[in-house]
């Protein structure tokens, strides 16, 4: 929830003039509701994409105050991220409720971003797996091959989100490599390597080399270094060289 009209126009101009559709990476912005249209309009013909924070699992309904799935294909988003942990800690949003919004975005053509991650007394208890593992399996379940090759996973360890603390390049690919084993066990090893796994956690230009240089590790979903274009530039820059 961050960011008003002109700070995203002037954050977009910087972004555009920097970043060249010929290269071999893919952008996408999510910027807060309000703003869909005016980031769609901006963004045509950059080549950057289009995404949402969140979205309901229902078509329509008396849901005030929510957004459907429809209608972010209708403003052209592409993407929508779905289970973020601020999702499900100040919301609680449970397993189930993602997996149903998952579908749905499914359903309607959109690509999620699914967010999946441990506490710190998860991970400290030794859970980090157990429970990482237990989200990545309850969305996948009911899923043929060709809808799991949609999905894009977000590994971000709660514990490191906003608080200037990161897993370390190595903590990260374990579990990363753990998601693909999964996703792989679910499916097959070609729908594996399809699955894209974002890297999640304070990521920023200091860090972000070294995370996307692990072998499992595809790109990052960035917070709060987003808001700023030298940053955000640094961190695509760093996905271009690796």
């Amino acid at each position: 929830m961050h960011l008003c009209s002109s700070a995203i126009r002037e954050l977009l101009e910087n972004l555009k003039q920097c970043f060249s559709d010929e290269r071999k990476i893919e952008i996408a912005i999510c910027p807060a509701f309000p703003y869909l249209v005016q980031v769609f309009e901006h963004l045509s013909g950059s080549g950057i994409r289009l995404g949402a924070q969140n979205m309901h699992e229902e078509d329509e309904g008396a849901f005030t105050g929510e957004v459907s799935s429809l209608m972010l294909r209708d403003v052209g988003c592409d993407y929508v991220i779905i289970g973020h942990s601020e999702r499900r800690r100040y919301f609680g949003e449970t397993d189930l409720r993602v997996r149903d919004k998952t579908r749905k975005a499914l359903d309607a053509g959109l690509k999620p971003i699914v967010c999946v991650g441990e506490t710190l007394n998860e991970r400290e208890a030794g859970q980090a797996q157990e429970v990482v593992g237990s989200q990545v399996s309850f969305c996948l379940k009911g899923l043929d091959a060709y809808q799991a090759c949609q999905l894009t996973f977000a590994y971000e360890p709660v514990w490191a989100i906003g608080t200037g603390k990161n897993a370390t390049p190595e903590q990260a690919q374990t579990m990363h490599r753990f998601i693909r084993d999964l996703v792989v066990a679910h499916f097959d090893g070609d729908t594996g390597q399809v699955v894209r796994i974002l890297y999640g956690g304070s990521v920023k230009p200091q860090n972000a080399s070294d995370l996307m240089r692990q072998a499992d590790i595809d790109g990052a979903l960035v917070g709060g270094a987003s808001l700023k274009a030298d940053s955000f530039f640094a961190i695509i820059q760093a996905a271009i060289t690796c």
